[in-house]
C-alpha cells in the first residue's frame, strides 16, 4: 500500500507539471496560476470552509466506489444512488417532524437504506444470474434521474422551478463555523473513512473483501463466500453514494432540485483511484479536487487564466493514476512469476 500511495502522489506531481507545461505553451505563468489556485482553496479562513464543503460529498462517493473496487466490482451507479439519497433526504426533511438532531438522523438513515437497496439489486442480479453490474447500474442512473426530475416537476415541485419546498429546519445539520457553508457533514465523512480503515485492516470481514477483490477463486476455494461478499459491498457503496446525496440537502442546499450534484457520484470513480481505494487516500484525494475546483475561480480572477485548466489538470492526473495502476499490476505479476 504504501509503494501505491508514492505511485498517486508521484501520478499527481506529474499532472501538475504537464499542466505547467501546457500553460507555458499558452503563455500562462504556472508559477502564478498555482499559487492563486492554492490561495484560492487555502489562504483565508472562508475559502479553507469552501474546500472541506466541496470536499464532504466527494469523500463519500470515493469511499462508496472504494467499497465496489475493494470486492472487484464496478459500482458506477453512484449518481443514480445520490439522487434518490438527496430525494429521500428531502421528503424526510419536509413531511417528518421530528426534534433535532433525530430528524436529520432518521432522513440520513433511510436515505442510506435506500441507497443500499439500489446497490444490492445490481449485486443479486451479477451473482444470481450473471448480469455485468457496470450495465446494470448505468440502467439505474437513467431510472433514477428520470425519476427524481419527475418528482421535482410534479408531484413535489414547489413554486415556479423545479425543486422541492425548503426542509424543515430541525432536519438541518447545523453549521460549523459560522458565515460559511461548512457543515457537520464534513466530520461525519471523515469519521466514516476513519471507521472503514480500522474496519477493512482490522476485522475478518475486511480481510474477506479484500481476497473477494483480489482473488475471488482462491477466495471461494478458502471458505469465502465470495457472493455474499459481492452483494454485501454493492449495498454498502450504494448506502454510502445514497448518504453523500443526503447530506448535500440536509447540510447545504436544504431543499432538492435536479442539478444539485454536479456528478459527485462519478467524481467518486477519480477519487477512489487516486486514493488507491484506501479510505484514508481518499480524503486526502477528495481533497486534492476540492483544491482544484475551489480555487479555479481565483485563478481566473487573478491569474487570467480560464478555469477549464482545472480540468485539463484533473485529466492529466487521472491518466498517470491510471498508467501507475498498469504498471503495478504488471509489477505484481511479474514477482508472482518469479
Amino acid at each position: 500500500m504504501k509503494r501505491e500511495f508514492i505511485y498517486s502522489a508521484i501520478s499527481v506531481a506529474l499532472g501538475l507539471l504537464l499542466g505547467a507545461a501546457f500553460l507555458i505553451l499558452t503563455g500562462k505563468d504556472p508559477l502564478s496560476t498555482y499559487r492563486w489556485m492554492f490561495y484560492g482553496a487555502w489562504g483565508k479562513p472562508s475559502f479553507i470552509a469552501e474546500t472541506m464543503t466541496r470536499t464532504t460529498p466527494l469523500v463519500f462517493t470515493g469511499l462508496a466506489l472504494m467499497m465496489g473496487f475493494r470486492a472487484g466490482v464496478f459500482n458506477i451507479g453512484a449518481e443514480g444512488q445520490l439522487l434518490m439519497g438527496g430525494i429521500t433526504a428531502a421528503v424526510i426533511g419536509i413531511y417528518v417532524h421530528l426534534p433535532f438532531p433525530i430528524h436529520p438522523l432518521l432522513a440520513l438513515v433511510i436515505a442510506a437504506l435506500v441507497g443500499g437497496a439500489l446497490g444490492y439489486i445490481p449485486g443479486v442480479l451479477k451473482v444470481k444470474r450473471g448480469l455485468n453490474e457496470v450495465v446494470v447500474t448505468i440502467l439505474m442512473n437513467y431510472v433514477a434521474i428520470y425519476f427524481t426530475n419527475y418528482l421535482v416537476r410534479g408531484p413535489l415541485k414547489s413554486g415556479y422551478l423545479p425543486r422541492t419546498a425548503p426542509i424543515a429546519e430541525s432536519a438541518q445539520i447545523p453549521v460549523v463555523f459560522p458565515g460559511t457553508r461548512l457543515h457537520a457533514g464534513f466530520v461525519l465523512a471523515i469519521f466514516l473513512a476513519v471507521i472503514l480503515k480500522i474496519v477493512i485492516d482490522k476485522s475478518t470481514w475486511g480481510y474477506e473483501l479484500k481476497a473477494t477483490g483480489y482473488n475471488p477463486f482462491a477466495s471461494l476455494f478458502g471458505g469465502i463466500k465470495t457472493n455474499k461478499m459481492v452483494m454485501l459491498a454493492m449495498t454498502f457503496s450504494g448506502a454510502l453514494a445514497a448518504a453523500a446525496g443526503a447530506v448535500e440537502i440536509l447540510g447545504l442546499h436544504h431543499r432538492f432540485y435536479g442539478q444539485f450534484s454536479p456528478g459527485y457520484g462519478f467524481d467518486g470513480i477519480m477519487v477512489a483511484l487516486i486514493g488507491r481505494n484506501d479510505p484514508i487516500g481518499v480524503i486526502f484525494a477528495a481533497m486534492l479536487l476540492a483544491t482544484l475546483r475551489t480555487g479555479a475561480g481565483l485563478v481566473q480572477l487573478r491569474a487570467g487564466v480560464s478555469k477549464e485548466i482545472i480540468w485539463v489538470i484533473q485529466a492529466l492526473i487521472i491518466l498517470f493514476v491510471s498508467i501507475s495502476q498498469v504498471y503495478d499490476m504488471w509489477f505484481r505479476k511479474r514477482g508472482e512469476q518469479f
